[in-house]
């Protein structure tokens, strides 16, 4: 994947198959192959994350997507373990969606969205 900027981004996914071992080993070879950053997905804990940060020269991307293999780390825990970016690829959807989803269920229920307004975003707040 090559990022807007012309960066060189890229991702292994080994450590979910082969561990972290591997995942390390992987991402030591994109190095050295001229990545620019490096995105491991499914480490399992934060210690992964840093065991990564610590073995490559360049920056290290964490995925934060609900229902992955990691926990949800905060942006202080994962620059702690030495993460330079921070990625939330379905977060924004899958919140939208989840309001959708209760705003229909109000509608089905009482026949109007009434009892849901005070969830949503206002008018100026939307023109903002």
């Amino acid at each position: 994947m090559t990022a807007s900027s012309g960066w060189r981004v890229k991702s292994t996914d080994v450590r979910a198959v082969e561990g972290l071992d591997a995942a390390i080993n992987r991402a030591k070879a994109l190095v050295d192959a001229g990545a620019d950053a490096i995105f491991p997905e499914a480490m399992k804990d934060i210690g992964e994350f840093e065991a990564v940060c610590k073995a490559v020269d360049v920056p290290v991307l964490a995925n934060m997507t609900e229902f992955g293999k990691s926990e949800l780390f905060t942006r202080r825990q994962l620059a702690d373990a030495g993460v330079a970016m921070v990625i939330y690829p379905v977060t924004l959807l899958r919140s939208a969606m989840g309001e959708a989803e209760r705003t229909l269920d109000a509608i089905a229920a009482d026949g109007t969205q009434e009892s849901r307004v005070d969830s949503m975003l206002t008018r100026a707040r939307l023109y903002e």
